[in-house]
């Protein structure tokens, strides 16, 4: 659902509500921060890359993540905290290795314990 406040003009608020009062899965709420936010993963593909071009033979998404929370934090203003739910590595890892297979074995994959 879309919101657009009057009183700041362009401003547009996303929300995201599940029927019935249910709460979402891991995997509808990586869903839904990633059709907002598709930035994250272009970001985790570019540290990525740079890493293993480096020399790099693997590397770990919790240390990308932590690199883009830094990185992003030092590049923005304002009172807005910056927020990467930990509960997307394991989606990103994947999204990662379906867009660049020859990834796969820099990654550690494990299997998902819940949806």
């Amino acid at each position: 659902m879309t919101v657009f406040q009057d009183e700041i003009p362009g401003l547009v608020i996303h929300t995201v509500r599940q029927p019935d009062g249910k709460a979402a899965t891991i995997q509808a709420q990586f869903e839904t921060f990633h059709q907002l936010n598709p930035w994250v993963l272009t970001a985790l593909e570019r540290l990525t890359a740079d890493y293993l071009d480096r020399g790099a033979s693997r590397v770990g998404i919790g240390m990308l993540f932590e690199v883009l929370r830094w990185r992003y934090t030092l590049a923005t203003a304002g009172d807005d905290e910056f927020r990467l739910n930990n509960n997307f590595r394991s989606r990103y890892v994947r999204l990662l290795i379906d867009r660049h297979p020859e990834w796969a074995p820099a990654f550690e994959v494990r299997a998902l314990r819940t949806d």
